[in-house]
């Protein structure tokens, strides 16, 4: 350690640098100078190096050696320290502010309300209360609120930081839904009135569905995609009475959409208190549970589109858009859904059915 520490235009001095400008004036060693002062030589070395503080005792020595007042010696470790918290403070401002280069601020101003402003000191201060932190650099932590791999690279840490970012967004929006206490057999009740809204345009079904959540004890939150988030669903519990399921509003294809709210809706079906499921594009994240994923994924597709009357059905890459829309109409869902499973599935092209495809638009509204 050295008794000078210099950051940017802020340099600290510790008393130990004015300490060896005596001995040198002196013209003595600093054994010497050691047994003047009443000390040790290993302390005197700590002192001159920066890695121990002058004590009261040291104070009282040096200004009885060099005629000054306890004070000044007391003065100089105090100008110190505070010197010390000045750099440290400009390091972490340094270190966030990079950290807030990668967020963009402006969503959290158009869809949360905070304030607007191109002050960095000022978005940090805010970016920090709205996700309860007290550093930005805490968003790093692989083991915050969702796992991530560890990975240096920019473009790693930039859909971590985002990612719960958006999750954490999330979690502040449910905070101002009430809900009834989670009833997991009144909400497979609701199961069949949610698969028949598929069908239905987003201005009709979307109060429905909210009502339907609230009954559940789930906390049902639809955002807009923050970049470079790459999350498009989430599950979190909160309690045992209470789970939010959040969904991100980009690229609202019909059957995107109703496959991934089932496919989220099983997570809160297995009840998993203490895991955090993510439907997300950022493979370094940690959170999933093949065997649950799998899960997920099956009970949305044979829920939506049931495997005896896809069976019956026996698609082919000959069968017809007309065809699909009977077929739909017979099991009562949304022909952009069937579609979209064979394709997924492949056995009809990804160029077909540009028509029965549907995309939802979806404004929502500010939160604040």
């Amino acid at each position: 350690m050295n008794s000078v520490t210099e950051y940017k235009n802020i340099v600290a001095f510790h008393p130990g640098y004015y300490i060896a400008d005596i001995i040198e004036d002196m013209e003595i060693s600093q054994a010497e100078f050691a047994a003047r002062l009443g000390t040790t030589a290993k302390t005197l070395s700590q002192l001159l190096n920066g890695q121990a503080n002058i004590s009261n005792d040291l104070a009282k020595k040096l200004s009885i050696m060099m005629e000054t007042s306890a004070e000044i010696w007391q003065r100089l470790q105090n100008t110190y320290d505070q010197k010390l918290i000045e750099i440290q403070r400009a390091k972490d401002f340094d270190e966030q502010k990079e950290i807030m280069k990668l967020i963009d601020y402006r969503y959290f101003e158009d869809v949360v309300g905070l304030p607007r402003t191109r002050i960095a000191e000022e978005k940090i201060a805010h970016l920090c209360s709205f996700f309860k932190v007290s550093d930005l650099r805490i968003m790093l932590k692989k083991d915050f609120l969702v796992n991530f791999r560890s990975s240096t690279s920019e473009d790693s840490e930039k859909k971590a930081i985002n990612s719960k970012a958006w999750i954490q967004t999330a979690m502040n929006i449910a905070r101002t839904i009430e809900t009834r206490p989670y009833n997991a057999q009144r909400l497979k009740g609701y199961l069949p009135e949610l698969r028949s809204m598929t069908v239905q345009k987003p201005e009709f079904f979307l109060p429905r569905m909210r009502e339907i959540f609230t009954e559940c004890g789930v906390a049902f939150v639809l955002l807009p995609h923050l970049k470079n988030s790459g999350v498009n669903g989430a599950v979190k519990w909160v309690n045992n009475e209470r789970v939010v399921l959040a969904m991100n509003n980009r690229g609202l294809d019909a059957d995107k959409f109703w496959f991934s709210l089932f496919h989220e809706i099983k997570h809160v079906f297995q009840h998993k208190t203490k895991t955090v499921f993510i439907s997300s594009s950022v493979e370094e994240m940690l959170d999933y549970n093949n065997v649950l994923e799998e899960e997920a994924d099956r009970f949305a597709s044979d829920y939506l589109i049931p495997p005896k009357e896809l069976q019956r059905f026996a698609p082919t890459n000959y069968t017809t858009d007309n065809e699909i829309i009977k077929f739909s109409d017979s099991i009562g869902i949304h022909p952009g859904i069937v579609a979209g499973r064979l394709q997924h599935e492949r056995i009809i092209s990804q160029n077909r059915c540009s028509k029965l495809k549907e995309k939802y638009i979806i404004e929502i509204k500010r939160f604040t």
